[in-house]
């Protein structure tokens, strides 16, 4: 989401990031997910997201992927910039927050290291694309 529109008039604070709270987890994170079988990194982004927010977007620019174990079993995480283009957050079974924070605060808020890599690496695409307006990472 965009940040506030500065006092003096001059452009836009820094943007937002949407970060999910999981019940399941008890943890604070991007939106991510499983891909389906057959189906695309990109496409089960953009179903993921919509998933957990309800929200649709369109990808920008791809992140850094994230290789870890996750119940002993390795994963591997993709991530775009997005910008959400319609629909409302309700809370769901997966999802029972979403806040839109500015990077420091959603640095802060992540529970994983990991995450928080993210969000430099969008700020510093964002600084080299002088991009703005509402941004998220997702991934699947």
């Amino acid at each position: 989401m965009p940040g506030p529109e500065r006092k003096s008039g001059k452009g836009r604070k820094k943007p937002r990031i949407a970060l999910i709270h999981r019940p399941k987890y008890d943890d604070w994170s991007l939106p991510k997910g499983k891909l389906d079988p057959g189906e695309g990194w990109r496409k089960a982004a953009l179903r993921e997201v919509w998933e957990e927010t309800g929200l649709s977007c369109v990808l920008g620019a791809e992140l850094p992927a994230q290789h870890y174990l996750a119940q002993g079993r390795p994963k591997e995480v993709r991530y775009w910039a997005a910008v959400p283009t319609g629909g409302q957050f309700t809370p769901n079974r997966e999802v029972d927050r979403l806040e839109w924070l500015p990077p420091k605060k959603a640095r802060a808020r992540l529970t994983h290291e990991r995450d928080r890599l993210l969000v430099d690496a969008l700020l510093a695409l964002l600084a080299d694309h002088r991009m703005d307006g509402r941004v998220w990472t997702s991934a699947p």
